[in-house]
């Protein structure tokens, strides 16, 4: 049973933060004991350093309902509106781990939700660029993000099936949502030597996250992680 957090603030804000903190600490050691847990880390004992940092340092009660904000840093998804949820933060970093960022990379996200995984990826590497294509739910990442001071994301909506080609090539792309081949865009917009994190639909109700490799001369490759489950991805003329 996790730490219960207040859900609204008040004059006890201070205390409100602290007690944010030390959930957002015990969440950092879920996840380390998730990752031990996993086959896809193959031996490797932890999440490499930058992930964890940004794991420890953003918010995660701010990207989530008010209602929901003693939910915050429990280890599961949760519902944020429209449909779509916000991702258990053991696969945030997960996910953000396989993309094998550095400080100066350039990262495209498919799916801003409601920014949580932007502005993880947002304190590791130099940019970011995220495509939302349900408008209310675009509008109210970028916001905040730009509250958080988050300067190196940019929000746009629309159909994130054709990426971002005005920033591309993209050292790392994500995807948070399940779609059943990656596309081609996307592959394309994809610098040689960088990787892609996408889930694909495998049959009705199966999902499997895929990792797809680039390599310098221009080939590419993937391979599947373990199975997931993600909300649809879907289009403009969906």
């Amino acid at each position: 049973m996790g730490m219960m957090l207040p859900t609204s603030p008040g004059p006890g804000a201070a205390g409100e933060d602290k007690q944010y903190n030390a959930a957002r600490q015990a969440l950092v050691e879920q996840i380390r004991l998730r990752v031990r847990e996993s086959r896809y880390f193959l031996g490797k004992s932890k999440l490499e350093d930058p992930v964890i940092a940004a794991v420890a340092a953003v918010p995660r009660h701010e990207f989530v309902p008010e209602d929901m904000r003693h939910l915050a840093y429990e280890n599961h998804p949760l519902p944020i509106g429209h449909d779509q949820t916000i991702s258990q933060p053991s696969l945030v970093a997960i996910m953000t781990d396989m993309l094998e960022l550095r400080p100066d990379s350039r990262v495209l996200e498919v799916g801003t939700g409601s920014g949580y995984q932007a502005a993880i990826l947002a304190e590791i590497c130099a940019s970011v660029y995220s495509i939302e294509i349900v408008e209310p739910l675009g509008r109210q990442a970028a916001a905040l993000l730009d509250r958080l001071g988050y300067d190196n994301v940019n929000v746009r909506i629309g159909d994130g099936y054709a990426g971002w080609p005005e920033h591309a090539p993209f050292d790392g792309i994500i995807v948070t949502a399940a779609a059943d081949e990656p596309p081609e865009p996307l592959v394309e917009q994809l610098r040689p030597g960088g990787r892609m994190v996408i889930p694909l639909r495998r049959a009705i109700g199966f999902q499997d996250l895929v990792i797809i490799e680039k390599t310098k001369d221009g080939k590419v490759s993937q391979h599947t992680v373990f199975p997931v489950m993600f909300v649809p991805f879907t289009r403009d003329d969906d």
